[in-house]
């Protein structure tokens, strides 16, 4: 079983691999649901770090629904991560009707082949889960990334199932959103995934003596990775 760990920096990426994870997606604006890192952060992890490294391809936060604009900028960076010897990237492109936006969809993949291509949450926002999974599978994706159409990877334990089944080992379909230690060996037992994604991070203050006191704390705080998390999630699943 592989877990592929959601980072946002070239620290991050270290400590990752450092504590075993097996990939590593590098994104900024976590909050947002993660976009395009810079070319420097891609380039520097690249070089940083031994292990797989995907890359999303998202221009922004927010729906999945691009303009030609946005597609441009989305097929530019394809083109750079593939040049700084990238392994995948990280695509989900949705139409106005929720269906998989097959022709643009169909033009990344070709465009970033000999890399890896994951379909990433867009896929819990499309209307036919099912349909969905034959068209990806259609196009010559790698993976799915889906939580199931639920909050968490646990409340869309049954659909990832179910996804798992009709696929038939012509395409991954990984689990994410809320794994943890805790239910990682269910859900592996349960759906029988054998890739897992999660984000471990935790927030401490940062190391600025001048906090001006007019701004929110928050605003002070250091998002930093938390390698117990991942130690106990690659434990967890030994024992599976």
């Amino acid at each position: 079983m592989k877990i592929e760990l959601c980072i946002d920096s070239v620290e991050a990426a270290l400590t990752a691999q450092e504590y075993g994870a097996n990939r590593v997606e590098l994104c900024a604006n976590l909050l947002e649901g993660g976009t395009t890192p810079s070319i420097g952060t891609i380039a520097l992890t690249r070089k940083a770090i031994d292990i797989d490294l995907f890359v999303i391809v998202r221009p922004r936060g927010g729906d999945f629904l691009y303009s030609d604009k946005e597609f441009e900028v989305m097929q530019y960076n394809i083109l750079e991560a593939k040049k700084l010897g990238v392994d995948g990237v990280v695509v989900g492109l949705l139409d106005r009707d929720g269906e998989i936006d097959i022709v643009r969809t169909q033009k990344l993949v070709e465009l970033a082949r000999p890399m890896q291509v994951t379909f990433h949450r867009a896929f819990d926002r499309c209307l036919n889960p099912f349909d969905a999974l034959e068209q990806l599978i259609e196009l010559g994706v790698d993976r799915i990334l889906t939580s199931g159409q639920e909050l968490t990877a646990w409340q869309g334990r049954e659909l990832i199932k179910n996804l798992i089944k009709q696929a038939d080992n012509r395409i991954c379909i990984m689990p994410g959103s809320g794994v943890n230690a805790d239910n990682i060996p269910d859900l592996a037992k349960y759906t029988q995934a054998q890739e897992f994604h999660f984000t471990a991070a935790q927030y401490r203050e940062g190391d600025m003596l001048h906090q001006n006191p007019k701004f929110p704390r928050e605003e002070y705080q250091k998002k930093v990775f938390d390698q117990e998390k991942l130690t106990q999630s690659i434990q967890a699943l030994r024992t599976t």
